[in-house]
């Protein structure tokens, strides 16, 4: 247990974690991954993986030690009878010489260099405890990429995406070093749960060890006050696992007393694709259940390169002279929306504030020159501000004319917060003939459907209270959260929520007969 000396190095580790920290600017850092674990925080790991050491001696690994937070913490919880040997690797030269001078002497072995270059040691670790660099996959060169995926492709059999960060592979290599039945805590970001190249992470996490406990902290309690990202903690056991296991999924405060927990059966872990679901939900939707893709093809709104340029208040069109054909309706972004119907003028125009128009032209220069001089003064403009050789609109040809996006009859918001147990999401009924630019996800009926409400208009209303009546959960289980607590949703994750209110009155919408009954909510 910590003794008076261990606490007096601890203060000063404390100090010279901020010193260091000062030396990099954010951007440094954040190339480098270095986020220091908060010692209370370091503790509560410690003590979660004492509880579960049996009092067992342990051989200590942190393959990312910095300045040794969950080493100290280990000399304040585990008695020094239980630690038969620790050791750290550190590739920043400055925190492996400052994790040596503070902790040689109480027994940690320090190795300047990067870990995953290291040989796998004769002696395994029992006891791996790690938050390891948060390098983003951009940061990762490509040779290094190739490296790393040869390197896990011969450890583990396993082929991971090269959008993966860092710390997915410190995590899958350190397998070989570890004793079997070693236990393993690691504090990484919570975005392996839901994203593509996470698969690979929950794949070895349901098949090739047993997960003990994964915690998932709330995304608007941020654990490093200088990395807005949404943290989790995954415990596991090196050892194969039983054929009926259940993992604890928790979420919300300490993993040690959080707001929710539930014994997650694997077998739902493995069909799931996103597990921020857990432990809310706790079950899966069946594979028959109807999906919003199944009846609508869902696409981003416009990407203009500009919206400040390419987007007009009715004044500014009018005031630079801008032919009505060249412009188009476009809804304003979300806060200005005070309903969630949009309704229609006569002439199709959405009665909003403020009333927005997007720019697009198919004319030449040369001829608007002769026939508005006064709209080719705007262009002017466009590109004395360097407008027209930005990336998405060089293009375009010509560089002031838009992708074809028409109105949409819903769009959805892809980012927001949830409130008061309301979605992060909202759903628009758009009633006009504006389009959308891409703060919106725009919801384009398939045949089926499409056929169905231009023949019945009035099943319209019954969609959008389908839509409307999507649980939250479905939303945040299927989109991904970021630390703050802001969620996103992709065109392909809001495609497989399903719509319970149009799949509980048929099973398919094939089945001509039942289609009306469907919509007649």
């Amino acid at each position: 247990m910590a003794n008076s000396a261990q606490l007096n190095i601890e203060a000063f580790r404390q100090l010279e974690q901020i010193r260091l920290d000062g030396l990099k600017n954010a951007a440094e850092r954040n190339k480098w991954g270095q986020f220091a674990t908060p010692a209370p925080l370091a503790v509560g790991l410690v003590r979660f993986a004492h509880s579960l050491t049996s009092g067992r001696p342990v051989r200590f690994l942190d393959p990312s030690i910095g300045t040794g937070s969950f080493f100290s913490a280990l000399l304040e919880v585990f008695p020094r009878e239980e630690i038969a040997a620790a050791q750290g690797v550190e590739l920043d030269p400055s925190f492996a010489e400052t994790a040596k001078e503070l902790w040689e002497e109480e027994g940690l072995e320090v190795v300047k260099g990067d870990f995953t270059t290291q040989p796998i040691p004769d002696r395994r670790f029992n006891l791996i405890i790690a938050n390891p660099p948060y390098v983003r996959h951009h940061h990762l060169t490509g040779p290094d990429k190739e490296r790393l995926k040869a390197k896990l492709l011969r450890s583990l059999s396993l082929e991971i995406s090269g959008l993966a960060g860092l710390y997915c592979y410190f995590m899958l290599l350190c397998h070989d070093w570890m004793d079997e039945q070693g236990l393993a805590v690691w504090l990484i970001p919570s975005e392996f749960m839901d994203v593509n190249y996470g698969a690979t992470i929950r794949r070895y996490l349901t098949e090739r060890v047993t997960l003990i406990h994964l915690h998932r902290f709330c995304p608007t309690d941020v654990q490093f006050a200088d990395a807005l990202v949404s943290s989790a903690v995954v415990v596991f056991k090196k050892i194969s696992p039983p054929q009926e296991h259940k993992a604890k999924f928790s979420f919300g405060n300490a993993i040690e007393t959080p707001d929710e927990e539930a014994l997650i059966p694997l077998e739902t872990l493995r069909r799931a694709q996103k597990w921020t679901q857990f432990p809310q939900n706790v079950a899966i939707p069946e594979v028959n259940e109807l999906r919003l893709g199944d009846v609508f093809s869902i696409k981003r709104g416009l990407a203009t390169g500009s919206n400040q340029f390419f987007i007009l208040s009715e004044d500014d069109a009018l005031n630079w002279e801008i032919p009505a054909s060249f412009l188009k309706p476009i809804l304003p972004g979300p806060r200005h929306l005070i309903s969630d119907i949009i309704e229609s003028s006569s002439d199709g125009l959405p009665i909003v504030s403020p009333r927005l128009f997007l720019l697009d032209c198919r004319q030449s220069e040369k001829e608007i020159t002769t026939r508005w001089p006064r709209f080719h003064e705007y262009l002017a403009r466009g590109r004395e501000q360097g407008i027209h050789s930005a990336y998405l609109s060089s293009r375009r040809n010509p560089w002031y004319s838009q992708e074809d996006r028409p109105p949409a009859p819903f769009v959805c918001t892809y980012m927001g917060r949830s409130r008061n147990g309301k979605p992060p999401f909202r759903f628009i009924w758009n009633r006009s003939r504006a389009t959308a630019h891409n703060v919106y996800l725009m919801l384009y009926p398939k045949p089926q459907l499409r056929n169905l409400l231009n023949e019945h208009p009035e099943l319209e209303k019954g969609v959008f209270e389908a839509l409307r009546g999507i649980a939250p959960n479905s939303f945040i289980s299927e989109g991904r959260v970021y630390g703050g607590g802001l969620h996103k949703v992709e065109p392909r994750e809001l495609a497989n929520i399903p719509v319970p209110l149009l799949s509980e009155r048929a099973p398919s919408l094939a089945c001509s007969d039942k289609q009306q009954e469907l919509f007649a909510l």
